[in-house]
């Protein structure tokens, strides 16, 4: 479905000199196939590493650079057209000179001057060399901006750099970048949850009757993963426990990866006491072979039926043990009716809020991109929710609660 330039989100890539620039063409190019409308700031130096020609092309837009900047060709300052038009802004890569003027309100370019210009939040993704990230100046002056609101600052990586250093500085990738550009647009850059711990679980556990084989469900952990990206973004502590994933966990989360629901539980018994928010979206499997064998078993042996045992109920249990000041919220994926099933598992696991979805419908449910939901509270609220994206559907909840 299209949307009118009326109701799309503006947001303004600045490009620094590094690099990493060349991630940032993807970053464009995914931002204007998702309805983003976009205007592009070229640093002189970024203009060493990718062109002016390449950024307009994948954002449909001309790129705008100091030349602009410095010509009265527009009926108002370029700067403060730009800064009163932006719902956000992105500055990636982040040089450590950019760092420095932002520290300290230095506006001697296009892009700082529409920094000062603007009032809208400001998405920042340093790279650079290890050494010079590492630098206490450098890291002075980083911790300086984020004194001030308006910022968001994403965590550099670990990883091989340009200068064949492994280490500090790579910059996020532009698939992370693009989940919090779309976080900060739902949000508008309020940081509700700011002081809270949110434990999250996510994904299908696995009980395994030999080494190769084991009980399990579809569960990819996508929805476990959206929770965390947007508690993330929205200023909590998140630890995600997450069963196995073809996902990496994001910069500035807590990943504890687990593999059966004992482990699940273990771990969620851990970090329960420090948490605010406790989600359940993990799919724990309901039973589990009663014997194992820690050699596989050959297929000529294998018993034509295998005995079974029940699993611990995790979320039941952390209902029992909740504290007032707690929020339990549970998941119930279902078929057919899943409210009715869903209102029971509410009352009777002494839940606070729970999310009912379905799994029998197309683009929703295990594995799938999207997700559609009805979010039901003890006192009866009810809440639906239709088709969207599953980051979109965690702001929502975060949003309901």
């Amino acid at each position: 479905m299209s949307t009118s330039n009326s109701e799309r989100k503006k947001v303004i890539v600045a490009v620094g000199g590094g690099i990493a620039a060349y991630k940032v063409c993807q970053l464009i190019s995914t931002l204007f196939q998702s309805q983003v409308e976009l205007r592009v700031i070229l640093t002189n130096s970024a203009q060493k590493f990718i062109t002016p020609l390449t950024v307009s092309t994948l954002s449909r837009h001309r790129a705008y650079t100091d030349d602009d900047f410095w010509q009265p060709i527009y009926s108002r300052p370029l700067h403060i057209e730009l800064g009163e038009w932006a719902d956000l802004m992105v500055i990636a890569p982040l040089t450590a000179n950019t760092i420095a003027k932002l520290a300290y309100g230095i506006a001697d370019n296009l892009l700082t001057n529409t920094v000062l210009a603007s009032t809208c939040p400001i998405l920042l993704a340093p790279a650079m060399n290890t050494d010079m990230w590492e630098q206490i100046t450098v890291q002075r002056n980083w911790q300086q901006i984020l004194t001030n609101p308006r910022f968001y600052a994403m965590q550099t990586a670990q990883g091989l750099l340009a200068c064949d250093r492994t280490g500090a500085g790579r910059m996020a990738e532009p698939e992370e970048i693009e989940v919090w550009v779309k976080s900060l647009l739902h949000t508008q850059g309020k940081r509700d949850l700011r002081g809270k711990q949110v434990l999250i679980s996510g994904g299908g556990t696995r009980e395994y009757l030999d080494p190769v084989r084991f009980i399990g469900n579809p569960a990819t952990g996508k929805m476990g993963l959206a929770l965390a990206q947007a508690a993330l973004h929205r200023g909590a502590e998140v630890t995600l426990v997450h069963c196995p994933s073809s996902w990496s966990v994001p910069l500035g989360v807590k990943g504890i990866p687990v593999i059966s629901a004992a482990q699940m539980q273990e771990v969620m018994l851990e970090y329960f006491p420090i948490a605010n928010i406790i989600i359940m979206s993990a799919a724990v499997a309901d039973v589990k072979p009663r014997d194992y064998s820690a050699e596989k078993i050959p297929k000529s042996s294998l018993p034509e039926s295998i005995p079974l045992a029940p699993v611990p109920d995790i979320i039941a249990h952390l209902g029992k043990i909740k504290q007032p000041h707690q929020l339990l919220i549970g998941f119930a994926a279902q078929t057919g009716d899943i409210v009715t099933p869903a209102q029971e598992k509410l009352q009777r696991k002494n839940l606070d809020v729970i999310v009912a979805n379905p799994i029998d419908k197309s683009d929703s449910g295990f594995g799938c991109d999207h997700n559609q939901a009805v979010f039901l509270k003890t006192k009866g609220e009810r809440l639906d929710i239709s088709s969207c994206s599953k980051l979109q559907l965690a702001h929502y909840l975060f949003d309901f609660i």
